[in-house]
């Protein structure tokens, strides 16, 4: 049974338990938090725990701060990865599953001026596998999974593959630690999307879904029942969370999501 989730932006009214009412009503299973830096994940945890006591179901949360956890300057890499240890805690308190953040977003990138990063790639590697562990180890404890998303190569120079985000975990060694794919980026760096999701299946934690253009699915040229298809075939378990932007009346594309998702899964 395909599982659906909406993120919480994309949803109608001021609190959750309203929020939660549009997306049940449209065929939604679970919302997919944001969390902001500056601990506000966590100053969110009253707001949070009535939400939950009302039957709204949370399993992950998005990160969506302006620095990450492979940034280049060493205070804000270590803030990120504060940030992200307690979005891990919160996520665990109210009974998610997990976290998911790139290494880097807007940062740098090989396909612009100047072309060459201020680090080396090795140094790149040396600083993720740092971050990765400390989180992993951190998830574990908590009894949740982080998941390292790989961006396209415009907004990330460092994992934009699910084969290079497979490596690091693998380098991390922590069940804990986990890919969150996400469809968009997949259909710039992928040369066949489906089989890197076969590819990589014992990798695959978490899924996020927009279509070739960024906005909601149906909208773009993304292959949806080979995608899904492919999901299906790794056995994967979770929500597939939808991350887009919005072409036509909001309300109306947020609404029609869940059912384009579940007939192109077949």
């Amino acid at each position: 049974m395909l599982k659906i989730a909406c993120q919480e932006q994309l949803l109608p009214g001021e609190t959750l338990q309203t929020k939660w009412e549009h997306a049940t009503a449209a065929g939604y299973d679970a919302i997919e938090l944001r969390g902001k830096g500056g601990l506000s994940f966590r100053d969110r945890l009253p707001e949070l725990r009535r939400a939950l006591a009302d039957g709204v179901v949370m399993p992950t949360v998005c990160v969506d701060m302006p620095h990450f956890i492979g940034a280049f300057d060493d205070d804000l890499r270590r803030d990120a990865v504060v940030q992200m240890k307690s979005q891990l805690s919160v996520i665990a308190e109210i009974g998610g599953t997990g976290a998911q953040t790139p290494a880097s977003y807007g940062m740098f990138s090989r396909r612009l001026p100047p072309f060459e990063p201020p680090r080396s790639a090795g140094r790149d590697r040396e600083v993720l596998l740092a971050a990765l562990t400390e989180l992993g180890e951190h998830a574990r404890a908590e009894g949740v999974t982080l998941f390292l998303e790989p961006l396209n190569r415009y907004e990330d120079h460092m994992v934009n593959t699910l084969r290079q985000a497979a490596d690091l975990i693998a380098a991390v060694g922590l069940d804990s630690v986990r890919i969150g794919i996400d469809s968009y980026h997949m259909n710039i760096e992928e040369a066949d999307p489906p089989a890197a999701v076969l590819a990589a299946g014992p990798w695959i934690g978490h899924a996020q879904v927009s279509d070739s253009n960024r906005l909601q699915p149906g909208a773009g040229h993304l292959d949806w029942p080979a995608w899904l298809g492919a999901l299906e075939a790794i056995g994967y378990q979770g929500h597939l969370a939808v991350e887009c932007r919005l072409a036509g009346d909001p309300g109306e594309a947020v609404a029609a999501i869940p059912a384009f998702l579940r007939r192109a899964a077949g």
